[in-house]
């Protein structure tokens, strides 16, 4: 399905998250890494989710100063909102509840998302960019910042297999 061009990196971006209840948008730019012409997509391997507070060394449970939930998902095209697991512009999602008896835990839906070691093991991804949104539910004056690290590699895919998810990219537009 696919020939590898480079091997595994891993692109970052951090959210900072500065208002409670209110959806906070950023972008990793793949302009670089995706080319129609020449059919090249960028298959994600697998991507982690970084949670902390102010600064990189305050915790969330300070920054939060209460209970709460703090999530993070990662598409490919810009929904402007959270959106449900059965959305085919999903990548990637996570989340962290802490409650005021300090009990911190990772509630997931497909965290860590980590799509496999094999050579053909993927999410492929054509458009040119990724979409980050994060969301809070509790926040003490401060800000939580969440880190996405993408670790991915960029391929070159053959004529049907990059119109086949085109396709399904643009219908999942609608």
């Amino acid at each position: 399905m696919a020939t590898k061009k480079t091997s595994m990196f891993t692109l970052t971006e951090r959210l900072t998250i500065s208002a409670a209840a209110t959806d906070t948008f950023a972008t990793i730019d793949l302009g670089s890494y995706v080319d129609v012409g020449d059919r090249q997509a960028l298959q994600v391997h697998s991507v982690d989710f970084i949670y902390q507070g102010n600064t990189a060394a305050q915790s969330i449970t300070a920054a939060m100063g209460g209970s709460g939930q703090v999530l993070c998902q990662v598409t490919d095209l810009n929904r402007g909102a959270m959106v449900f697991a059965n959305d085919r512009a999903l990548v990637a999602s996570g989340a962290i509840n802490y409650d005021t008896d300090a009990f911190l835990s990772q509630d997931t839906d497909l965290y860590p998302d980590n799509y496999g070691k094999g050579a053909d093991d993927g999410r492929y991804v054509v458009n040119d960019a990724l979409y980050i949104t994060g969301n809070t539910t509790a926040l003490a004056g401060a800000s939580l910042n969440v880190t996405v690290r993408v670790n991915a590699s960029i391929v070159t895919l053959t004529q049907k297999d990059f119109m086949a998810i085109a396709i399904q990219s643009t219908a999942a537009d609608n």
